[in-house]
């Protein structure tokens, strides 16, 4: 009999048989979980912690998704030869399983609960993605943990007007669409997409065919929770201290519909600041008084939190100004100025209300291209595209230093924006980076980042294909009534139901990036949140074309110029030369960066002309072919007895024998030529093995036969 309590679970979903398993590894996790899907095998555990930290007011669920380099049967690289620091795709892959999971723990459950993905096994074809949500969803439904899920994801790609579901990498690049979409049974809760401009409806139309596709993944994980799954834990939330919100009520609750008054950010945050801490003050006199404990601040500011968010709330379900005395349709006021930094290659400052981004566009060459090594294969990226955001954007002290998980996530939602609207290698062969300084936040500042990119490539000279921009929705969601907000503040972020982001051009949507808060929302809100968006995107658009009608022609002064040229591919190592000598001659005397392809693209950038038309002379000639009948003027290298060796090219020489000379008869060489000396030479002969005969009489005959036809005759 097996040691294992083994429960398998499979299924057909769409063109990929998957495998759910428990129950054999992993045991001492709470819940652990294998799913593969075509050979892309992945790992899921989940433990939780059985009570919460003394103090703990917020819920620390902490999500990790580790690629193993053996998966992809490789050795990592680096000195010490293991897997180190995540990278950007494991960064990103951890927060787009975060998403969909944290909404569904109950309000209240603040046991600390980690969540770790394995990958173990990789079929190139098949992205570890989806499997690894799959799977995620799955170790906590076995788990037993308060959870109410499980939850379905998919993913979704658009190819000849049809959707298709889960595709393979190669369906991927020749989709205009790569959508993720992650749900329970009942409603759609996270949705992450790069479109190659698509409409609205294409792009509602996704998300609801991959939330009815994930439905039989949800089906198989009930299916393995019945049949696998831990008894569920006996967890009750704490029950609300009701003589505490009543007496927190009174004493602030007028205080702060005063502070929810104030139109400006910085009053109003220190308003607030004021309204809890005389709360807390107050609360702790109350306790002096009776004998007691007052509640611990954190308690208190729960309180509060509460209270504020039903005021903000109600007052936008009632129609009332929001907090900035906007309606609900309405953007805040923008400004615009490009070529903000003078020295940059491009550059542009866009506000929006109290949201600024300070975005800087930078062209390099091929060899400027991000190298990633990925598990399916090692690419070059020519496009990059990072966010930062410091702690002065919100008026606050903080951290400074390497990038954390939500700058690298809204840095690569703007990338997704606008990456689809670039022009290709082949009309712009610059690489191009593109930083977003976030100079003042208050909701929406990825989406800054996108419309200040966008300009930001435009004053470079980028010739992009349609200026993009992009806008934050939310939600105030109460039973059957509900509000779609446009262009956020941060405080609608966080006392709201949704974080909506829509990126796009005039022809349509090119990201789309959703988060709920609740459990999930419907087709309904969906597609007026669509439309607003729409609505509001076509504003911003109109102020960034007034502003910037189109890209510079003229590129930077300080920006590279480039040429190319195309040589034969079999002389590539000519220009390389041995151990890179030739070529990094090249470079350092030309002072140019120098590119070649594997198929003898050869691209010279500098800031120099003189530079790169040297560069681009020396190449030519080190790649140049000797043909019969050519005429060089060489340099003669060597004297023999039976001739002199002479270089005509950098590279290639050529034999002149003594009786090529001239037309009589040579007894000394030395009479006629000297090592160092220029002659002009003629090529009589090539061999297969390149050998070259050179002749100096044969141009001498030349010339008096075209004497002799030029004089006239005698009379």
């Amino acid at each position: 009999m097996s040691m294992f309590n083994k429960v398998v679970k499979e299924f057909q979903w769409g063109q990929h048989k998957v495998r759910l398993e428990t129950g054999e590894m992993a045991r001492q996790a709470s819940g652990a979980v294998i799913v593969d899907v075509e050979d892309t095998v992945v790992l899921a555990t989940v433990v939780g912690a059985k009570s919460a930290k003394p103090g703990q007011d917020f819920f620390p669920l902490t999500v990790d998704y580790i690629e193993k380099t053996y998966s992809a049967g490789k050795i990592p690289g680096g000195f010490f030869r293991r897997e180190g620091r995540p990278s950007e795709h494991e960064t990103l892959t951890s927060r787009l399983i975060d998403r969909p999971l944290r909404p569904l723990f109950p309000e209240g459950f603040y046991n600390e609960v980690q969540v770790v993905i394995h990958v173990l096994s990789v079929n190139p074809e098949i992205p570890a993605d989806i499997p690894a949500l799959i799977g995620a969803s799955a170790a906590l439904a076995v788990s037993g943990l308060p959870f109410n899920g499980p939850v379905g994801a998919a993913r979704v790609a658009y190819i000849d007007n049809a959707y298709v579901l889960n595709p393979t990498r190669d369906q991927i690049k020749a989709s205009s669409l790569d959508l993720v979409v992650a749900g329970t049974e009942r409603a759609v809760l996270m949705v992450e997409s790069e479109a190659d401009q698509l409409s609205e409806d294409v792009m509602l139309g996704a998300v609801v065919f991959g939330h009815e596709q994930m439905q039989i993944a949800i089906d198989a994980i009930h299916d393995l929770v019945r049949d696998g799954g831990k008894p569920e834990w006996d967890w009750q939330p704490a029950p609300k201290n009701e003589a505490l919100i009543a007496r927190v009520t009174e004493l602030a609750q007028n205080d702060l519909l005063a502070a929810y008054q104030l139109r400006d950010k910085q009053a109003r945050s220190a308003k607030l600041k004021e309204v809890y801490a005389a709360t807390s003050a107050k609360l702790e006199e109350d306790a002096l008084a009776a004998g007691t404990v007052a509640a611990d601040k954190a308690t208190v500011g729960n309180v509060l939190f509460d209270i504020e968010a039903k005021i903000v709330r109600s007052q936008i379900l009632n129609g009332e100004p929001r907090i900035d005395g906007r309606d609900t349709r309405t953007v805040r006021p923008i400004e615009i100025r490009t070529g903000v930094l003078p020295r940059t290659h491009g550059s542009a400052l866009f506000t929006r209300g109290e949201t600024q981004a300070l975005v800087v566009a930078t062209l390099g060459t091929k060899g400027d291209e991000q190298i990633i090594d990925a598990l399916e294969g090692e690419y070059r990226e020519r496009f990059m595209l990072h966010y930062n955001m410091p702690p002065f954007a919100t008026g606050e002290t903080g951290r400074v230093g390497s990038p954390k998980r939500r700058e690298i996530g809204h840095g690569r939602l703007a990338k997704r924006a606008l990456v689809k609207c670039l022009p290709s290698a082949d009309e712009f062969g610059y690489s191009i980076r593109v930083v977003s300084e976030i100079t003042e936040s208050n909701g929406s500042s990825s989406m800054a980042s996108v419309c200040g990119g966008c300009l930001a490539l435009m004053d470079a000279g980028v010739p992009m294909k349609a200026h993009v921009a992009g806008i934050a929705m939310g939600l105030i969601l109460e039973g059957n009534k509900f509000a779609v907000l446009t262009d956020i503040l941060g405080d609608e972020d966080h006392l709201g139901d949704m974080d909506f982001k829509v990126a796009g051009t005039e022809q349509g949507v090119t990201a789309l990036q959703m988060d709920i808060k609740i459990q999930g929302i419907t087709k309904e809100i969906m597609q007026v949140a669509l439309a607003q968006a729409k609505e509001g995107r076509m504003h911003i658009l109109g102020k960034m074309t007034a502003a910037v009608s189109g890209a510079n022609t003229q590129l930077s002064e300080f920006a590279p110029r480039m040429i190319t040229i195309k040589i034969n591919p079999e002389k590539i190592r000519d220009v390389i030369g041995k151990g890179g000598s030739v070529i990094r001659a090249l470079t350092e005397e030309t002072g140019t960066t120098i590119d070649i392809s594997d198929d003898g693209v050869v691209t010279i950038a500098s800031t120099n002309s003189e530079g790169m038309a040297e560069a681009k002379k020396r190449i030519e000639n080190i790649t140049a072919e000797i043909e019969v009948g050519q005429v060089y003027e060489g340099t003669v290298l060597k004297l023999l007895d039976f001739g002199a060796i002479v270089n005509l090219l950098p590279g290639k020489d050529g034999l002149l024998h003594i009786s090529e000379i001239v037309n009589e008869r040579v007894k000394d060489i030395n009479d006629y030529l000297k090592e160092g000396q220029q002659v002009k030479v003629k090529v009589i002969q090539t061999d297969e093995k390149g050998r070259v005969r050179l002749s100096a009489k044969a141009l001498l005959n030349e010339a008096a036969a075209a004497s002799q036809t030029d004089t006239p005759p005698q009379q």
